[in-house]
């Protein structure tokens, strides 16, 4: 099992900067990729940006350039830089760790942008 505690989201003003964090705890060693989705008001949960084991990165079209990922040096954490934020990225943001078809998540964090 693995358990993810993610911090860091908060009320916003479009342009501005976040930075989530996400800890992972259990059998981290097991984990290949670490990633992060988010489920905005009244809609479906969506792929963000994800990190796998080898530090390749991959991310929605929709934050490409404004986003960052990147993993702790003990790869039991990992984050988003989330820059020039947009009111369209207000979401619930969900921390993602998994191997294989193992997916945990954690419990989610809000993100807010006022225009």
């Amino acid at each position: 099992q693995v358990q993810l505690v993610e911090s860091g989201g908060g009320l916003v003003q479009a342009g501005g900067s976040l930075r989530l964090s996400c800890a992972a705890s259990g059998s981290i060693l097991s984990i290949s990729r670490m990633g992060w989705y988010r489920q905005p008001p009244g809609k479906q949960r969506e792929f963000v940006a994800i990190i796998n084991s080898g530090g390749s990165e991959n991310y929605a079209d929709s934050v490409k350039g404004r986003f960052t990922i990147s993993r702790g040096n003990a790869k039991s954490s990992v984050y988003l830089q989330m820059n020039s934020l947009k009111p369209e990225d207000t979401a619930v943001y969900y921390c993602n760790a998994g191997y294989g078809f193992r997916d945990y998540w954690g419990q989610g964090t809000q993100v807010t942008v006022s225009s």
